[in-house]
């Protein structure tokens, strides 16, 4: 088998194990690291719960002295610099690694260019860019946050043929079925936090965790958008503040956030509108401050309106039922006052996946 077969060979299995950390570990990215030898994999490590240890790292202590000579496939940049920990390039250094293959580079400036010069100078083989593509999308809530200054944002809509979300008198559940909400489940542990807007709230008293996967340990931190911290502290999400982050984003009057944080909950001051709504790009700032990568947004309709009309949707996921509730229910995007087609939002289709009645379609912005 060539070099080229082999190389892709071991960095699509270290693409898939830094995955199992994707909405678990940030602030860090969710890197997977593969260790080689002879052509046989000596040990296998990805970023841990909380970001550390860091996934060289953790290969490197699985593989022990078996180390030297080997061949290390990661699928980001080593670091360069001191933080709570060393370097991961000196690591592979000392460790006595003899070639390292890598997927992509990091943006950070403590670190971009910096990881790789460092295992060269010591003499390490170094082969770039294996992979490159799928290891940018699965990397792609740490870049928005080096380079952006916010969290990745996919914004789920589920609805009826006819794009409602709800009949004319509030009532909701459910539009779609068992199938489609599993995967909107397993779409929540895979990102670190949930966003919705206060009406959602009010209307569905929704708990937003991770169920029915045996993933409850993986719920991300809840967000509500509740501009004048009007919502009263009770209810599923308030009930469970102490098990589950609950961030509650206002802008600083009126009220009070004393009744959230006596419950556990944390209330984050964000900047307003003229009109005295938030600024939803001020709130992305926000969680990506706090450490926030990979934002899920899952309500509700000007909420969604709000991020499109920004322009700070990533991906689309777009849930179709097989119902139809007609012009007077509820529809599943606030007014985005747009008069020419020219001007509307405009996405391709990533890919398409039938789920028992549903159907779940992903979407990606067009670049202007």
């Amino acid at each position: 088998m060539t070099t080229v077969f082999m190389d892709a060979r071991f960095m699509q299995m270290a693409l898939t194990l830094g995955q199992r950390g994707l909405g678990n570990v940030w602030p860090n990215p969710a890197v997977g690291c593969v260790l080689v030898k002879d052509n046989r994999v000596i040990a296998r490590g990805w970023t841990q719960p909380g970001g550390r240890p860091h996934a060289e790292v953790h290969a490197l202590t699985q593989a022990g002295s078996q180390a030297h000579g080997a061949t290390a496939y990661v699928t980001l940049e080593p670091c360069a610099h001191h933080g709570k920990t060393g370097p991961c390039s000196e690591a592979l250094v000392q460790a006595g690694i003899r070639r390292v293959v890598c997927a992509t580079q990091d943006p950070d400036t403590r670190v971009s260019g910096k990881g790789f010069e460092i295992l060269k100078q010591a003499g390490i083989e170094v082969t770039y860019n294996v992979l490159k593509d799928q290891a940018d999308r699965d990397h792609i809530g740490f870049f928005s946050r080096i380079t952006k200054g916010r969290p990745s944002v996919t914004l789920k809509l589920a609805s009826s043929l006819d794009g409602r979300i709800a009949t004319r008198t509030g009532d909701s559940r459910w539009i779609t079925g068992p199938m489609a909400r599993r995967a909107v489940h397993l779409m929540r542990a895979r990102h670190d936090a949930i966003l919705v807007g206060r009406n959602t709230v009010a209307q569905d008293d929704p708990d937003l965790s991770v169920r029915d996967l045996g993933l409850a340990h993986r719920s991300p931190v809840r967000v509500v958008l509740d501009s004048k911290l009007s919502l009263a502290a009770t209810g599923r999400l308030a009930s469970t503040a102490q098990d589950i982050p609950l961030w509650i984003c206002h802008t600083g009057a009126p009220g009070s956030p004393d009744h959230w944080t006596d419950i556990g909950a944390r209330p984050l001051t964000c900047a307003a509108t003229v009109d005295g709504r938030l600024d939803i790009s001020d709130v992305l700032k926000t969680l990506a401050d706090q450490g926030i990568t990979r934002l899920f947004v899952e309500g509700g309709g000007q909420v969604a309106a709000s991020l499109l009309q920004a322009g700070l949707v990533d991906e689309l996921a777009l849930f179709s039922a097989g119902v139809a509730i007609g012009a007077d229910g509820l529809p599943n995007l606030g007014a985005f006052g747009v008069e020419a087609l020219g001007d509307a939002p405009r996405f391709t289709r990533k890919s398409i996946t039938t789920l028992g009645p549903d159907v779940l379609t992903i979407w990606s912005p067009v670049q202007p």
